[in-house]
């Protein structure tokens, strides 16, 4: 990709990549329990940017091989990737957390269903993630090596951990290194685990994961950061879901601890540090430089 027209072609590609992918391994909608299943679907079908499993396809592409094999598995790791990141907005929407009615432009899952189905709808997207991964026609070793990978990610030490810190932390002043803290595991975590996962099916070296390591760990804190610019300064028909919340909420963001200057100079900063890290896998990681880029410059 040398230009910004095929990395949209890219992004295209893969998305409908993604969403073909949904469509197969998520449960028919006409399944019984019907409600539940048609609400997963409404969870996760119902739009989004796709970040996630665009970044396992696009560390999938660092490997020097393709085959069915991989190909299968990074469908997998993406659709798995997918759901436990609905499921994860489905709990965070729910009147016991952040309490939000609008979620990518539409009514979030309890709003358009009920309480009950929302929580049911992320707990059966949870469970869903491990059985896809479980079930991808590839070695086994990959198998247990992705399921490893989105338990750790998504569990208390990774993003359910975060959420708890993030709601703890509503009200209180958190210095820099807590913030940071909260977003690695938040928001940091399944970011991290989407390039491991594309990096587990390529079968990369540990030298080649430590470098996407160091990408993830600069782009999901740059994303967070991001993410709180945009609370405190789009509106909710840009953000797809109600403006100013972390304000209201009276939570710690980058915005209110350090300002706005700071805060998108920091994203900037992070970046470059992203794309840095990646020098080592040449031109087979541009699709990687290019989600950076699209990360931290998304709403302007």
């Amino acid at each position: 990709m040398n230009n910004a027209m095929s990395f949209d072609s890219w992004v295209r590609a893969h998305g409908q990549r993604t969403e073909l992918a949904l469509e197969n391994l998520l449960v028919a909608a006409n399944a019984n329990p019907v409600r539940l299943h048609e609400a997963m679907r409404y969870a996760a079908q119902g739009g989004g940017k796709r970040i996630r499993p665009l970044l396992v396809y696009a560390s999938g592409e660092l490997a020097n091989h393709s085959s069915d094999e991989k190909n299968v598995a990074l469908d997998s790791a993406a659709v798995a990737i997918e759901c436990i990141h609905a499921y994860s907005l489905v709990h965070d929407d729910l009147p016991c957390m952040d309490d939000d009615d609008l979620r990518r432009g539409r009514p979030t899952v309890h709003k358009a269903y009920d309480e009950a189905t929302a929580l049911l709808v992320g707990d059966a997207l949870q469970t869903r993630a491990f059985e896809v991964l479980a079930s991808a026609q590839c070695e086994a070793n990959i198998r247990l090596e992705m399921i490893g990978a989105l338990a750790g990610a998504s569990g208390s030490r990774g993003m359910a951990g975060g959420q708890a810190i993030d709601l703890e932390s509503v009200g209180k002043k958190l210095d820099l290194a807590g913030l940071k803290q909260m977003h690695a595991m938040k928001t940091g975590a399944l970011l991290f685990c989407s390039v491991q996962l594309g990096g587990i099916a390529a079968r990369l070296n540990p030298t080649q994961m430590e470098h996407l390591k160091s990408y993830s760990e600069a782009l999901g804190l740059a994303f967070q950061i991001v993410d709180d610019v945009l609370d405190a300064t789009a509106d909710s028909q840009t953000l797809g879901k109600t403006a100013g919340k972390d304000a209201a909420n009276d939570k710690p963001t980058y915005v209110t601890l350090m300002g706005l200057d700071y805060a998108n100079k920091a994203a900037k900063d992070l970046q470059e540090t992203a794309i840095a890290s990646l020098e080592s896998f040449g031109p087979k990681a541009q699709a990687l430089k290019d989600l950076a880029l699209l990360v931290v410059n998304r709403g302007k």
